[in-house]
């Protein structure tokens, strides 16, 4: 009698790698001195340039998510999940910076 064939094992799922928390600053160009921060409870993110003090910040936009009502009940559930991450912060700070610089631009 033969052996079983033994099922070969799945490769294991690659990890995403983690976003940056800590960027350069537009303003005094200083390498990893801007921090974001994300304030859930009030819905704020915030971005802070710890060598010359320079701030942004924002509203945290959430969008529901409908939710699978496993009971069989009638209602509709919604979830409500971010999307901003600390890149993003950081990102609407640089647009908001050059759509100030193009109006400058523009009006000179």
């Amino acid at each position: 009698m033969g052996k079983r064939k033994s099922t070969a094992k799945p490769p294991p799922k690659k990890r995403m790698d983690k976003l940056d928390t800590v960027f350069s600053c537009p303003f005094c160009n200083h390498g990893t001195s801007v921090e974001c921060r994300i304030d859930m409870k009030n819905l704020i993110g915030e971005a802070v340039c710890g060598i010359c003090q320079e701030s942004f910040s924002m509203t945290i936009t959430e969008f529901p998510i409908p939710l699978i009502v496993k009971d069989g009940g009638m209602g509709q559930d919604f979830q409500f999940s971010s999307l901003t991450e600390p890149i993003d912060i950081y990102s609407e700070w640089i647009d908001e910076c050059e759509r100030v610089n193009s109006l400058e631009d523009d009006g000179a």
